[in-house]
């Protein structure tokens, strides 16, 4: 007997129809013109080589090159059968690094697009890479849902030490950038993870070891942190499944400074300094754009159709987001074209209410849509 997973062969409620409609025709948008893949986008990285082109990272088990200025896949990487879930690129050597379910870590060699040496140690899935350079030395930290973070050494596959503190998954890493300088002996990394604890180490050759200064671990969320990046005032930026974004400032010992709320789980955050924007991803599938003085809510790019996994930041005000929706978007930063943008959404919202009307004057809208149409009439005044 032949099976179908056509999911319209099985019953359905009607929120679960209703919600495939919707998002089918959300599809069909182009806003960020969006280069669209063949599966979910978990994880995106600049490249270092050149700065109009990015990495992504698929659940397919592929890496791919992308410029997405120009809507182009210049390279794709394969060899893993499971999941990528983060990537990291060398500045040196050529060589490109992602974390996977198969509990390891491949590497390419960039141009040749051949597979390299693969770096096995890890209990469960890989959920975040990084790339340090100590005393001219490439180390590749890999965090992982064991709890543990690995250092290697990138050239020989050596592993070197094994930082163990999390009492759950590690989902990021970062590199503190004001005690940073690839000549000097020693890093200094931060994590997070699903404890919701950050934690920080200093990170060498010979030696690898927690700093244990006071907060430690550093407790700003209720729940997972699955993202933090630095400012360039070394400030700290996280995003957590406790549906918010935050600011921790490095002059006040890591206190919250601001926070941004979200109503689902805030997956990233960047910081455009230029224009002084903080930009978030959410599971909402909505990007945000927040002013970073006051963290007011400035505008929100609507064009992904599921959640939104991770984001990057290219040259000229741009900012990349990824999905799970299998498509890239890219969106401008400029104050003239956040402008546009919201002279569009508040078009098009105006547009959606006075279609509503007209279907309720025709008499066809049901319960549900009576209830989204006041909504859209509240939000319009």
């Amino acid at each position: 007997m032949s099976r179908s997973n056509d999911p319209g062969h099985f019953f359905q409620t009607d929120s679960s129809i209703s919600e495939t409609a919707r998002k089918a025709g959300k599809a069909k948008n182009n806003k960020g013109h969006p280069v669209k893949l063949a599966s979910k986008v978990l994880a995106v990285a600049a490249d270092p080589s050149d700065g109009g082109s990015i990495y992504v990272a698929e659940a397919a088990g592929t890496v791919k090159r992308i410029t997405p200025e120009g809507k182009r896949v210049v390279a794709t990487y394969t060899g893993p059968t499971a999941p990528l879930t983060s990537i990291a690129a060398s500045h040196t050597s050529d060589t490109l690094f992602a974390g996977c379910w198969d509990k390891s870590v491949w590497s390419w060699d960039v141009k040749s697009r051949k597979p390299g040496r693969r770096f096995s140690g890890h209990a469960d899935f890989v959920k975040a890479v990084l790339m340090v350079t100590v005393q001219g030395r490439e180390l590749l930290l890999s965090g992982s849902q064991d709890a543990t973070i690995i250092v290697w050494d990138a050239a020989t596959g050596e592993k070197l030490h094994t930082l163990k503190g999390h009492t759950r998954g590690v989902l990021a890493l970062a590199l503190d950038p004001l005690e940073y300088d690839p000549q000097k002996e020693e890093a200094v990394v931060f994590s997070a993870g699903s404890d919701r604890e950050i934690r920080r180490w200093r990170v060498s050759v010979a030696a690898a070891k927690e700093v244990l200064d006071e907060p430690c671990p550093i407790l700003a969320h209720e729940t997972s942190v699955d993202a933090i990046h630095f400012d360039s005032d070394g400030d700290l930026w996280t995003a957590s499944a406790d549906k918010s974004a935050k600011c921790l400032s490095r002059a006040r010992n890591w206190e919250e400074d601001t926070s941004f709320e979200h109503p689902d789980y805030a997956r990233d955050v960047v910081v455009d300094e230029e224009g002084g924007w903080v930009v978030t991803a959410c599971r909402d599938e909505e990007v945000r754009v927040w002013e970073k003085g006051n963290g007011n809510l400035h505008h929100v790019f609507e064009g992904h159709f599921e959640e939104v996994t991770a984001l990057v930041l290219l040259g000229g005000q741009k900012v990349v987001s990824v999905s799970i929706d299998g498509t890239v978007r890219m969106w401008s930063l400029k104050a003239p074209d956040l402008a546009q943008a919201i002279k569009e959404a508040e078009d098009e919202r105006e547009g959606t209410v006075e279609e509503k009307v007209e279907e309720k004057k025709e008499g066809v809208l049901t319960a549900e849509e009576e209830a989204e149409l006041a909504a859209l009439m509240e939000d319009s005044e």
